[in-house]
């Protein structure tokens, strides 16, 4: 009896140091898998693809996604009849822009056209894809109209689906000022309420960060959603550095997008050492892709994301 009890004990001790062993296996590729990760540089579409595409349509999402784009970058406004539409401008640019009578919009009657004083069947109707805007020579040019954020959605959702891409995240600026309120948008608090209602029916959270120069929208969002991913937009610093700016918003944002000429190294170690991201705007050529990536920006907003393709 000695004898077997001895064997026992031993066997037990073998079974324990096996499992010991395991676990400790387990652990260390877990951990491995953990901080090895790697790292996804996001390559943001600037309105879809503007460089390639009329802005902001459901077309320049399309090419955005089939040249390999992490993020679709796009605005939001909102009509008369409370829709969420995607534009840049709360009116009707004159650059891009022909009226359903066939005629141009001028650079004297743009604002006028006030898209917060229109009902979105009305907006509809205005041609955004045609008219030949030398800024971008290499934009395709199509009849198109502003799409509602809604639709825009939909249509993507669709697409990346149909064509067995990765599932894209959406960033989403609201285009609001202190200066306009009532005239151009509602109020930070409607607006945000409007365009997070689209959103969430679409089910598509998790993929959103909701940019702004507008730090009232961010601090909106943060109060009450705080789930939401937010990005600081910085178009120049105005005698306040990063830390100030930081400390007028009241938070740490997820993101920092500065306009990309105001980047140097130590910018992006400060952001790193905040713990937010840096995502510059708006980038163009391949020159300075390469000198922003060896900054250790962590992703580049570009007009032309065929560019990570060269």
């Amino acid at each position: 009896m000695k004898g077997t009890y001895h064997w026992s004990m031993n066997r037990s001790k073998d079974a324990i140091t096996l499992l010991s062993v395991l676990l400790l296996v387990l652990g260390c590729h877990l951990t491995k898998n953990q901080f090895t990760a790697p790292f996804t540089f996001d390559v943001q579409g600037h309105r879809g693809s503007r460089g390639l595409m009329p802005e902001n349509t459901i077309p320049a999402m399309y090419k955005a996604l089939d040249l390999g784009v992490t993020t679709l970058e796009m605005d939001a406004v909102i009509t008369k009849d409370k829709q969420v539409v995607v534009s840049h401008e709360p009116f009707f640019n004159h650059e891009i822009t022909t009226r359903p009578d066939g005629h141009g919009v001028t650079v004297a009657e743009e604002k006028s056209l006030n898209i917060y004083q229109m009902d979105f069947a009305e907006v509809r109707k205005f041609d955004v894809g045609s008219k030949v805007n030398p800024r971008f020579p290499r934009q395709q040019k199509m009849v198109v109209s502003k799409p509602r954020l809604a639709d825009l959605i939909d249509s993507v959702e669709a697409y990346y689906k149909s064509k067995g891409l990765n599932p894209p995240a959406y960033n989403i600026e609201t285009k609001t000022s202190q200066l306009t309120d009532g005239i151009f948008h509602p109020a930070p608090a409607e607006f945000c309420e409007l365009l997070l209602s689209v959103i969430q029916s679409k089910g598509i959270q998790n993929r959103v960060t909701i940019q702004s120069f507008d730090f009232r929208t961010l601090q909106y969002i943060h109060e009450h959603y705080p789930e939401y991913k937010t990005a600081m937009l910085i178009e120049d610093f105005d005698k306040r550095g990063l830390d100030s700016q930081v400390k007028d918003l009241g938070f740490t944002p997820t993101i920092c997008s500065p306009a990309y000429a105001l980047l140097n190294d130590s910018l992006v170690e400060r952001c790193h050492q905040l713990k937010m991201k840096v995502i510059p705007w708006t980038v163009n050529d391949k020159t300075s892709i390469d000198q922003l990536r060896t900054m250790g920006v962590d992703g580049i907003i570009t007009d032309y994301p065929d560019l990570f393709k060269q």
